[in-house]
């Protein structure tokens, strides 16, 4: 057992506790301990307060000193990436600048299968050495739980080997990287039969070995054009359900079906919603399904930001990834991702810190991090500043110069 230690003083301790899971959040409801501090032991929160109170009542404890101004709050967490991937798409990023929209770049041989053919010539130690660059860079920034989706070789073998890179590489690294299967991307090019051909096949043949392997409890499928239908989602997560998997859906992206679908079948997550409607808004503040909205996509796709502002405003929680991939979301950076966000949906800062802390993590099925509680894992992140508020202030340009991943320092 490791020694309990404390850690501080933080000009501001900004725990994010007592902030409800869903509807609007005004910045007043934020809970900030001044001189704060925070005890650790064994990778999780014994006690959180003041910092000297803290020492005058356990004083012979281990004290890692913070020596100068800074915030510290949760590790930001990322709901929704794709970034177990090979090759470059920065044609299609040429293309789209020059008028081409995203499916005509797909249909004329670009997009996610141009990634697909990449992904499967890849050696599992390529992908494992790309995956640990980007997941590193996440960390040092600020992120210490990470969502990756497979789906970037559509075959059984392929699919097996990017679960297995994100397996390798969540056991090297400090950072969690909680997998997702989403071999239900789009059908394949080379698969010579219908969409529901191929997805009976992963049904049959993937996600028996995906459960077997304990590689995956999650899967997601991509319901758009170009990929599937929501009447051929349904069946496949349905299935998918009966197995034993969380369900999560790419919905809402060009085309309505992702939301209702998602409600009906109580998914975790729908993802995207750029194109959402008032009726599946109300879908979604009645049901428990949590939106995550990736303004990362509306940058790299030159489009319109998901409504974020008024989910809120129905009652629904929200979420925000980074949608870090090789096409539409090349970017990566979360967090001035969420600060552009806010300010074109005119999200407080308290909305926008909630949805890449503790609304992050219940779209992924946690209960175990994004808030500074007793309990809870001693994932912090702390920015050299005096003021909370200057985090998003300066749009992503201001990095947490300390992460504690389970009470351990990875950067500082």
């Amino acid at each position: 057992m490791l020694k309990a230690k404390i850690i501080g003083p933080f000009s501001q301790l900004l725990t994010m506790d007592n902030i409800p899971l869903k509807g609007s959040v005004n910045d007043t409801q934020l809970e900030i301990i001044l001189n704060g501090g925070v005890i650790v032991c064994d990778g999780k929160i014994v006690k959180i307060g003041n910092f000297d109170q803290l020492c005058f009542e356990v004083g012979d404890l281990d004290i890692e000193r913070i020596e100068k101004d800074m915030v510290a709050m949760p590790g930001m967490i990322d709901p929704h990436t794709h970034i177990c991937w090979a090759g470059s798409r920065a044609k299609d990023y040429a293309l789209r600048l020059a008028g081409k929209s995203y499916l005509e770049i797909a249909q004329s041989g670009g997009g996610i299968g141009d990634t697909v053919a990449k992904t499967r010539t890849a050696s599992a130690n390529e992908l494992e050495a790309m995956l640990t660059q980007r997941a590193t860079n996440h960390l040092l920034n600020g992120i210490t739980t990470i969502e990756v989706k497979s789906g970037y070789c559509l075959n059984t073998e392929g699919e097996i080997k990017l679960l297995e890179v994100i397996r390798n590489v969540n056991q090297k690294l400090p950072v969690d990287l909680i997998a997702t299967c989403l071999a239900a991307h789009i059908k394949p090019v080379d698969f010579i039969g219908s969409s529901t051909d191929y997805l009976k096949i992963v049904v049959s043949e993937l996600l028996p070995e995906v459960m077997k392997r304990n590689l995956s409890n999650r899967v997601d499928i991509y319901i758009d054009n170009g990929a599937f239908t929501k009447g051929e989602a349904r069946i496949y997560l349905n299935n998918a359900k009966n197995l034993g998997f969380d369900l999560a859906v790419h919905g809402e992206q060009f085309q309505a079906g992702g939301v209702s679908l998602a409600c009906e079948l109580s998914a975790l997550s729908v993802d995207h919603l750029e194109m959402v409607q008032d009726q599946e808004i109300k879908m979604l503040a009645a049901s428990k399904v949590i939106p995550i909205v990736l303004p990362g996509a509306s940058l790299g796709l030159g489009c319109q930001f998901a409504p974020a502002r008024k989910l809120l405003d129905a009652g629904c929680s929200l979420a925000v990834g980074s949608d870090w991939n090789p096409g539409s979301a090349p970017m990566g950076d979360l967090l001035l991702q969420t600060a552009i966000l806010g300010i074109f949906e005119k999200m407080t800062m308290a909305e926008s810190l909630a949805g890449i802390t503790f609304r992050a993590a219940a779209a992924l099925g946690l209960t175990d991090r994004g808030i500074l509680r007793n309990g809870l894992l001693a994932d912090m992140i702390g920015f050299p500043t005096s003021d909370y508020r200057e985090i998003l202030y300066n749009q992503g340009s201001l990095k947490p110069s300390m992460v504690w991943k389970r009470g351990e320092i990875v950067k500082g």
